[in-house]
């Protein structure tokens, strides 16, 4: 009887520690992994990981590991090692295996249940009194970059999608239809406009679509703009920005989370003439960049930056920088926020050496698109300030970012950094992920989200 109980005891603890084991395991999936591919692993941006044509090798719990802690940069998943530590990633590798041969339908009803109606969509987000936002547009997958035309067509990039967009203004002028101009792209991140031209970056060059406005819906032709640029996946892809000065811009984000980049092309940002030649150096030292714009008076280029990943939920912090005379240097990858020396190229070095940020925007809230706000609509203590859009960590423990944040300056010094809009992250759940600002003619803002789809507008009607 002893033995039986003692039996049964351990038994018990033994079901009690896999459950657990499952439970934590299902956790950490939940907490990092779901925004990708799906709650129940049947896939969303990123494929299922049930039954289907495993390309990167056999599911099994080593290889998965492997996986897990290196990354897919080409495909755009991150590397989890060591943000997650070993035991989590190989939790995580045992728990994905269990379900890596099992056919991972989604439930009857549950894509339309992913989508939020609309009014329990907008009523979810935060905004200053007198603002209100509304669904611009439903539609354009991984939704990245915009461009406004002088008609008034937005032009908007995307990333998996390959598939660059034309908003089209409806005739009640409140919302807008979504028209693909050209499909089949590397990850066509980045769109501008200049002389009538609308310019794509895609990870491997520039490609330009002359007299767009009346070409859009015609699937028109496209020349190429040989740049010579770097092709790297890891932070490859290329936004663009025309500048005052009648050139593109256009940054190239270092091949890595930390490497030393100094003596190459990459960790940069550039400056070519519309045909692609004469291209040179504007700022070094720029780890990613995913947005840029120039200030309304001044013409100086200011640029968000996105920190390095890897040391720990809270350090360094993501940048706002502006460039004040030819190729200053940022920092990476010698220092990281204007203060954190890098624990592996740090050696020997001071921050005193490099450009502080205008400010320092947070750990991993991963800063992409910026833009001076420069219309009327708004109160005047918003114009020639900031919009920056946040997008969001993927590597913390707790989640921060998720939001559009107001920076408000006065000359080139920072007096304050508030959230405008809050609400694309609802506890832990996910309703969108910022990506881009934009200005329409009236003075209303744009903001795009690839995670929905979507680009949303947000109006005044306050006193």
């Amino acid at each position: 009887m002893y033995k039986t109980a003692l039996h049964a005891a351990a038994t018990g603890l033994a079901f009690a520690a896999i459950s657990a084991s499952a439970q934590t395991a299902d956790k950490l999936y939940q907490a990092n992994c779901a925004v990708c591919h799906g709650a129940r692993m049947e896939g969303a941006i990123g494929p299922t990981l049930g039954e289907h044509a495993w390309i990167h090798g056999a599911p099994t719990k080593a290889n998965l590991i492997k996986i897990i802690s290196k990354g897919v940069p080409e495909k755009n998943m991150p590397a989890w090692s060591p943000a997650l530590s070993a035991a989590q990633i190989a939790s995580l590798a045992d728990y994905i295996a269990a379900n890596a041969n099992k056919k991972l339908a989604a439930p009857a009803a549950a894509a339309p249940a992913a989508k939020p109606a609309a009014s329990d969509l907008l009523s979810g987000f935060k905004l200053p009194k007198g603002f209100r936002i509304s669904v611009y547009a439903d539609g354009a997958a991984t939704a990245r970059s915009m461009v406004v035309s002088d008609s008034g067509i937005v032009y908007v990039g995307s990333r998996k999608a390959g598939k660059v967009y034309a908003l089209v203004p409806r005739a009640d002028q409140q919302g807008a239809d979504v028209v693909t101009v050209a499909e089949g792209l590397e990850n066509p991140i980045g769109v501008t406009l200049l002389n009538g031209a609308l310019y794509v970056g895609e990870i491997s060059r520039v490609i330009r679509f002359d007299n767009i406005d009346q070409r859009y819906a015609q699937k028109p032709a496209y020349t190429v703009i040989n740049t010579g640029l770097p092709n790297d996946k890891w932070h490859g892809e290329k936004v663009l920005r025309a500048g005052p000065d009648g050139k593109l811009y256009i940054p190239v984000g270092a091949p890595c989370n930390i490497c030393d980049t100094d003596d190459t092309r990459s960790a940069k940002i550039y400056r070519m003439n519309p045909d692609g030649s004469q291209v040179e150096e504007v700022a070094r030292g720029v780890r990613n960049t995913v947005g840029f714009d120039f200030h309304p008076s001044t013409k100086q280029l200011w640029f968000t930056d996105n920190g390095r990943d890897e040391l720990g939920d809270n350090t360094p912090s993501c940048e706002l920088n502006v460039v004040t005379k030819p190729k200053q240097h940022f920092g990476f990858p010698y220092c990281h926020g204007g203060v954190v020396p890098d624990p592996q190229f740090g050696k020997g070095r001071t921050c005193d050496e490099f450009e502080p940020p205008v400010a320092k925007l947070g750990p991993h809230v991963a800063p992409l698109g910026m833009t001076f706000y420069t219309g009327k609509q708004f109160p005047e203590a918003y114009r020639n300030n900031i919009f920056v859009a946040e997008h969001g960590s993927w590597n913390r423990s707790t989640k921060i970012g998720y939001t559009v944040h107001l920076i408000t300056l006065y000359g080139n010094k920072l007096v304050s950094d508030t959230a405008f809009i809050d609400g694309f992250l609802r506890g832990d759940a996910v309703v969108g992920r910022p990506v881009d600002v934009a200005t329409l003619a009236d003075g209303s803002l744009l903001v795009s989200d690839d995670y929905g789809g979507r680009v949303y507008r947000v109006t005044y009607d306050g006193k």
